[in-house]
Order: structure tokens, then sequence, then C-alpha cells
């Protein structure tokens, strides 16, 4: 392998590190937020090229190997809390938490095309959630669904065929549910409140925005905008909040950041793992798209990542437990004036009106 080789590969390396630098919200940049583990694994196989066949006594090769460490290391440190040495930034629940204070959600993206709505079936009858969230779920998987209603009376339904449908079946009582229509006309989300056992209102919002794309959404600013008008609307809450969907970006990505820091609301991924949902298919590509995020109200009973059904999406499953005073001392991201600033001025340019979530607190 030539140095003209090396080099021209250390420069694409170097190129899809910085690049996600920048404020543009461009499909093209915005996307490769997404395989930082992946570009991290080809900086380790390139750097071990660079180390057999470069001189190390040449300054320029010196400069080639430097610039490698230094992508390697800067991807490294985006998803290095979604690793096991990492700080939980989540507390475990009591052994003895209450069965009433428990909310166990299970999320799954079931692929519109996917006919497989008997293995979604089986995990709902094997894990039995207290609440289940689909998406993209379209008038066909809503008839399969509909059976759970004998033991998940309170539904909320939105069936599409534009691959954003959402449904919501739970056993725990729904109050003031609604369905929003947030940033873009035909992409909803749901919102409501969840009365847990103990008689506890608890505050859902259930998300699918549209990823950035060259099919979809050229750039990312109808995603980044709908996570952060809700994200200004849980800040101004006090009591305890869940955010949960799939919301085509991934959980290190400065948006998905954005959105922690101005929400407060924590990850329990971090120091636990990476609990990568999308590509199913593809063990090569897999990156974490559906998430679950709270207020500092609950700790964790667990979450696990299902088994594949036939969707590209693996499930999530998450048990949460209401306790205010254990959680009250979890910390999560912070938001500093430039954070404000970066996400007044993002809404702004969407006209994207906080309004629109505002639902009354519980």
């Amino acid at each position: 392998m030539s140095f003209a080789v090396i080099l021209t590969l250390t420069a694409v390396l170097v190129t899809a590190t910085l690049l996600p630098l920048s404020r543009s919200t461009h499909w093209w940049v915005r996307d490769l937020d997404f395989p930082r583990l992946q570009i991290a694994a080809a900086g380790l196989a390139l750097l071990a090229a660079e180390l057999f066949l470069l001189d190390l006594a040449e300054f320029a090769d010196e400069a080639v190997i430097a610039a490698t460490l230094g992508c390697i290391a800067y991807q490294g440190w985006w998803i290095f809390p979604y690793t096991r040495p990492y700080p939980n930034e989540v507390k475990l629940c009591a052994r003895d938490a209450p069965s009433d204070d428990r909310i166990r959600i299970l999320a799954s993206n079931v692929l519109a095309t996917n006919r497989n709505a008997a293995g979604l079936l089986a995990l709902v009858r094997q894990h039995q959630p207290d609440i289940l969230i689909t998406l993209e779920s379209n008038a066909w998987w809503q008839s399969q669904l509909d059976v759970l209603e004998a033991e998940y009376p309170y539904t909320i339904k939105c069936p599409l065929e534009n691959l954003y449908g959402m449904h919501v079946y739970s056993r725990l009582a729904l109050e003031d549910s609604e369905t929003r229509f947030l940033v873009e006309d035909d992409i909803p989300s749901m919102h409501t409140t969840v009365v847990l056992g103990s008689g506890q209102r608890v505050q859902v919002h259930f998300l699918h925005p549209t990823p950035p794309s060259p099919t979809e959404n050229a750039e990312s600013a109808a995603r980044d905008v709908e996570l952060l008008v809700v994200a200004k609307h849980v800040s101004e809450l006090n009591c305890p909040v869940i955010v949960a969907g799939d919301l085509n970006d991934v959980a290190w990505s400065s948006t998905t950041r954005l959105f922690r820091k101005i929400s407060g609301l924590l990850d329990p991924r971090v120091g636990r793992g990476m609990f990568n949902t999308f590509h199913a298919d593809h063990w090569f590509m897999r990156w974490p798209l559906d998430h679950l995020f709270h207020s500092r109200h609950f700790t964790l009973s667990f979450i696990k990542r299902l088994p594949s059904y036939g969707s590209d999406h693996f499930p999530v499953l998450v048990e949460l437990v209401y306790d205010a005073p254990a959680g009250a001392t979890q910390e999560g991201l912070t938001a500093d004036a430039a954070d404000e600033k970066l996400s007044e001025e993002r809404i702004a340019e969407e006209s994207a009106k906080v309004l629109k979530v505002q639902r009354s607190s519980s």
C-alpha cells in the first residue's frame, strides 16, 4: 500500500470526523453522526496498516499517524458514555420497589411492510409491558394489534400509510390523550398522561420525526426542531416525564445531546451500553435510533433489546420505577447559554411554536 493510498484514506477519515462539527443540517453531513463506532473501527484498521507500512522516522508519516489517532480518539469520545466503563447516569431501582410505582414500556418500529404481527404479539405476551408503542403502524397493523384491547383497553391510534403511523396500547389509564402534528403536517406525535397503579400521573410523549435522508428530508431541521419543541416544553414541567420513540437520531449526536440538555431528561443507557436497534439485519451497521428518556423522578429496573420479528428495528423494553427521593440526585447533561440560544434559533428557523405541545401538567 503506497503512501498516496494511505494519505487518501487518512484524508477521508479526517473529513468524516470533522464534517459533523459543523452546524450544517444537510443530510449527508448529519448522517455522519450515526456511524461513529464504524468510523472508529475503520480508523483502527487504518492505524494498523500505517504502523506496519510507514516509516516512523519520517515527519510526514508521523503526521499521518497522529491524524488517524486523533480521529479515533475523537470518535471514541462521543460513544464512550454508552459503554460499560462509563458511570451510570440513572440509578438502579431498589429491589423492594412497589409494583404500583413501576411502568414497563415496549417500543417498536414495526416496519410497515412487515407482516409478522404474530411475532410482536408474542413478545407482548411474553414480556407483559404496561404500554406498547408502535411506529410505522398502518391500518393493517392496527387490525392485527386490536386483539390486545381486552388487556390494553386504553389506546391512541393514528394509522397512516406514509411510514409514520403510530399506535399506543396501554393497560394503565391514559388521560388527556392527544395526537399532534408539531412541525410537519403529516408526521404525528402522541402526548398523554399515564396513571400508574399508585395513582401517580406521568406525562408521556411518543415521537417519530423524519430522518435526514435524500429520500425524505434533505436536511435534519424538521427532526431537530420537533425534538427541541418537546424539550423546551418538558423543561418547564415539574411533574414526572417520559419521552420515547424512534427519533431517527443516534444517542450521541449533537442534536440528541442538545435535546437532553434543554429538556433535562436522563438516558438510562449511559454507562450500560448502546442498545443498537437499527438495522436489525446488518450487524456491522447498527446504531441506537430508538430511545427512552425520563425525568429524575425515575430509577431504572431494566432495559433490554428484544429479538427481531421481521422489522428492520429491534424492539426495546424498558421498566422504570417512580422514586422521586432516590432519583433527585441523578445528574444528566446541563444546558449553558450557548445551548439555549442555539435551541431558540433552530425553533425560530422552522417557525415552530412551543404552544403546539403544551398540555395540562399533572
